[in-house]
């Protein structure tokens, strides 16, 4: 039985469809629609549910030490109140999550992990700890709710101390205040915007939810969905864990070698990793050209010779065309190379484009 987020009654008091999602209850859009919810975070800002996600603390004297191992970044020079994003992979180089990994102070980190994916990574961290650290799951002692947009970080920070709202991408303030609400501000998200992500106290969520449409009225925050919050990631080429990445895709297939640090002692799945190279296939982006949408999980062809499959895929409101991301065979990834995807039977032509499709400015 799906389970309702800390926010759920606030879905419901504003329009929104509610759908059952990696186990709980959650808007897929509100009366506004996909489209309009899209537009309004690349033109001004949003509101999102995300209290779905994990949240996870690993903290210790060997935290450092495990978080090296487990995952393919490096968080050696991260300071305090920093963030960064990594893969976590098996020991066959495919990947068991992407995440993103706080330093609070030493010896303290909190790993933000994928909502389908906690119980999973949970076990997987687990069972791969060595040493002196202490680890838990501390997902239900939050909400957590996203603001995306060009306008989102003024919005915040009109109403805030001036050092609550963090300056720098991918850093956060701990001990942050939000209108007299404790909270932690992180400038990080997923839609290909600027923004923030707020971690909360479950029982403050829905004030905070009021609060911040009040304050947003002026600059037209919408309350937006997951179906926006899919095309938005998808028209910035951000991988999505059972699309882009999974067990059997590795983070170097995805097009992630900047956050894989070889030169680390080791991490798992680094062995298999030199083992694999070359790649033999990799991610690609593909704008559509002939009649219809690339859906995933769609094969691709050259002639007869099946060369891909589509990982995700949609006609994307901001680029105003329909747009897929595919895992290719090496031999066709090259700018301009025609593919055709067999769509319910009927082939459809694409062609080899750069990524991302939309690029804040």
């Amino acid at each position: 039985m799906e389970k309702k987020t800390p926010l759920y009654d606030m879905h419901v008091k504003y329009g929104g469809k509610i759908v059952p999602f990696a186990g709980y209850l959650l808007p897929v859009q509100y009366g506004g629609g996909v489209i309009a919810e899209h537009m309004a975070v690349r033109n001004s800002c949003g509101i999102f549910d995300v209290s779905h996600m994990g949240e996870f603390f690993l903290e210790g004297h060997d935290a450092l030490e495990n978080l090296n191992m487990l995952m393919t970044n490096d968080f050696t020079d991260m300071a305090d109140g920093q963030a960064r994003y990594s893969p976590m992979c098996n020991e066959n180089g495919g990947t068991v999550d992407d995440l993103i990994v706080y330093k609070r102070f030493d010896d303290f980190y909190m790993i933000v992990v994928n909502a389908a994916n906690k119980e999973k990574d949970f076990n997987w961290i687990k069972d791969h700890l060595t040493g002196h650290v202490h680890f838990t799951d501390m997902s239900d002692k939050f909400a957590q709710i996203a603001i995306q947009g060009p306008a989102a970080c003024n919005l915040v920070s009109s109403r805030s101390a001036y050092d609550h709202v963090p300056v720098d991408n991918y850093t956060a303030c701990f001990d942050a205040e939000w209108e007299g609400i404790p909270c932690v501000i992180s400038r990080t998200g997923y839609t290909g915007e600027d923004g923030l992500e707020i971690y909360l106290r479950p029982e403050r969520a829905c004030e905070m939810w009021e609060l911040l449409l009040d304050a947003g009225r002026k600059v037209g925050l919408t309350p937006c969905g997951l179906g926006a919050r899919d095309t938005l990631r998808l028209e910035a080429c951000m991988p999505l864990y059972g699309h882009e990445l999974a067990d059997d895709i590795s983070p170097k297939e995805a097009g992630l070698g900047y956050f894989i640090k070889m030169d680390k002692p080791d991490f798992i799945g680094k062995q298999a990793m030199l083992a694999q190279q070359p790649l033999t296939r990799k991610r690609v982006g593909l704008k559509v050209t002939g009649r219809g949408i690339i859906r995933e999980h769609m094969d691709l062809y050259v002639g007869d010779r099946k060369v891909g499959f589509s990982t995700s895929g949609s006609h994307l409101p901001y680029v105003g065309a329909p747009m897929a991301m595919a895992m290719v065979d090496m031999e066709y990834t090259a700018k301009g190379t025609v593919l055709e995807a067999d769509v319910r039977g009927r082939r459809v032509a694409a062609e080899v484009v750069a990524t991302p499709f939309y690029k804040r400015k």
